[in-house]
C-alpha cells in the first residue's frame, strides 16, 4: 500500500507542475485541443501510458 501512495503521490505532482509552473500555457493548450483530432489525443496517451509502463519496468528491473 505503501508504494502505491507514493506512486498516486507522485503522479499527482506530475500532474500538477504545469499548472504552477506554466498555467498561461495550459491555458491557451486547453483552448486549441478541441482542433486536434481524437485519434492524435489517444495515440498520445497510448504512447504515455506505454512509456510510463517501460519506467516501471526499467525501475523495478535494474534499480
Amino acid at each position: 500500500m505503501e508504494l502505491f501512495l507514493s506512486a498516486l503521490g507522485l503522479a499527482m505532482i506530475m500532474e500538477g507542475l504545469p499548472y504552477f509552473i506554466a498555467p498561461r500555457h495550459v491555458k491557451e493548450f486547453a483552448k486549441r485541443l478541441p482542433e486536434v483530432s481524437s485519434g492524435t489525443v489517444r495515440s498520445l496517451g497510448m504512447a504515455i501510458v506505454a512509456a510510463g509502463l517501460l519506467v516501471i519496468y526499467l525501475a523495478r528491473h535494474f534499480f
